[in-house]
């Protein structure tokens, strides 16, 4: 159920241009998306429960010291459920997270969250399959849909970025609630994930983009 495609393809841009004006406007002004899909879906798993509620940049210092205490095993399920809580939490992982990543790396590892079959399964279903996992929502599963199995057509309703870009590329008084967002990306159909990182594009740089 795969439905990734190049998220630069010229015909997506021009699909949205024509449909809504203000996109056209930061379209022209950003230029191509380059919004980068990353196969690894545990690490993006991973790496997005260590980036909650924290910096971008504390999160990358997390990281890179998680991934350097694992040593040769990485980023992998059999390596995080080696790693002692210690080590963990000397990383700069609080306890929630650590139990979080655990409960992670042993369902992937047990095939409770089935990785590798997560590709030919439909939007709701791939939501479905990460939601029982300690710390996924389903703004973490959305993520992972947009930058992991690179689903060209979901729209986060409860992502803060977009609702802000929203309110500021529209000219609305407040944050739109779900229903004015649904309603605005409507248009945007089949590739409102792409429609996002534009807005997601008018604060800055959008992780896992050139």
């Amino acid at each position: 159920m795969s439905n990734n495609s190049n998220h630069d393809d010229p015909k997506i841009v021009r699909h949205l241009s024509r449909r809504d004006t203000v996109l056209k406007a930061l379209i022209r002004q950003v230029g191509t998306c380059t919004l980068q899909v990353t196969p690894d879906g545990f690490a993006v798993l991973a790496r997005s429960i260590i980036s909650q509620q924290i910096s971008t940049k504390a999160a990358l210092a997390i990281a890179g010291r998680f991934i350097k205490a694992l040593g040769r095993g990485g980023l992998r399920p059999k390596a995080v459920l080696k790693a002692s809580e210690e080590i963990m939490r000397e990383a700069g992982l609080s306890a929630m997270k650590v139990r979080s990543l655990k409960d992670l790396a042993e369902k992937c590892d047990s095939g409770a969250v089935p990785l590798k079959k997560l590709k030919d399964m439909d939007d709701e279903e791939v939501i479905e399959k990460l939601l029982p996992v300690r710390g996924i929502g389903r703004w973490t599963a959305e993520m992972f849909l947009i930058f992991s199995l690179g689903r060209l057509d979901i729209l986060p309703v409860g992502d803060f970025g977009l609702r802000a870009g929203v309110r500021n590329q529209y000219g609305l008084e407040d944050l739109p609630n779900k229903k004015e967002l649904e309603e605005i990306g409507e248009s945007w159909r089949p590739y409102r994930s792409v429609g996002t990182w534009f807005i997601w594009r008018s604060f800055g740089n959008v992780p896992q983009s050139k």
